[in-house]
């Protein structure tokens, strides 16, 4: 009975000492993060402290050997010309944190493996830009009804065929309408995102309202707008454009950068 008792005593310490490990690291991982989000606002000029993630477990091993392995950076409603707000959204991955220790310091170079950088516009910002206040937008129909998704890693469509639907009323049409958008983008660093309307949409999944012929050229221009001054995050370049839910998405991913915090908003 003592051997059994000594045993169970030696097994409640050591699941003690383990979760106390546990809960040290996990302390160490939030109190990192805090200390990212508050030095990110206020070198990137943010209003509010972003979401920040620095993943992977356990967290103390990475901050010893000055390395993190992936952190993510999250912040909604953000200042942007031209579109009024908009999210912006960063991926590190293999971060080096020799010259900037395991809190980031300000100012200091992060070089990193890769990076994923994306501007992302919600639907209603991006309606009230086009004069359409209900728009809606979802990826093109091939892709929503593909059971794999059709899409990137990230979650984004194709930039052919997204559908955009609303009430075009500076076209002199004040029903809802169905309308075939493709997405395009000129420039590199600063960004203009270009759609392009190319044709009415009928049928099951869209607002079934055919258009007049006399009114067809200005539903379809209503729809067709450049948004310029779209830069990324970090000035990264863009690769892609697409959709993911009613949100349109601008993302570039490169690999081999050196950062700084204060380049996060790069408006």
């Amino acid at each position: 009975m003592r051997v059994r008792a000594l045993l169970i005593g030696l097994t409640v310490m050591i699941v003690a000492l383990a979760g106390g490990a546990v809960g040290a690291d996990f302390g160490t991982a939030i109190y990192a993060e805090y200390r990212l989000a508050r030095t990110l606002r206020t070198e990137a000029g943010l209003g509010f402290d972003p979401w920040v993630g620095i993943l992977g477990f356990p967290f103390i091993p990475q901050a010893l050997r000055h390395r993190y392995d992936e952190v993510e950076i999250k912040a909604s409603g953000v200042d942007r010309p031209v579109v009024g707000k908009a999210s912006l959204e960063a991926t590190m991955h293999q971060i080096d944190l020799t010259q900037a220790s395991w809190l980031i310091r300000p100012a200091a170079p992060l070089p990193v493996g890769k990076v994923e950088s994306r501007i992302i516009i919600d639907s209603t910002h991006l309606g009230r830009f086009m004069g359409i206040n209900d728009l809606m937008v979802e990826a093109p129909p091939k892709e929503t009804n593909d059971a794999t998704g059709g899409t990137t890693e990230s979650g984004i469509s194709s930039s052919v065929g997204l559908v955009f639907t609303g009430t075009p009323k500076a076209a002199g049409f004040h029903e809802r309408v169905s309308v075939s958008v493709d997405l395009s983008m000129t420039g590199s660093e600063n960004t203009t995102l270009v759609f392009t309307a190319t044709g009415i949409l009928t049928g099951p999944g869209t607002a079934d309202r055919r258009v007049p012929d006399d009114k067809l050229d200005a539903v379809l221009a209503a729809f067709s707008k450049q948004l310029p001054g779209q830069r990324l995050p970090f000035g990264v370049a863009p690769d892609r454009e697409g959709a993911r839910g009613s949100d349109v998405i601008i993302e570039g991913i490169t690999e081999g950068l050196t950062l700084r915090l204060d380049e996060f908003t790069m408006s």
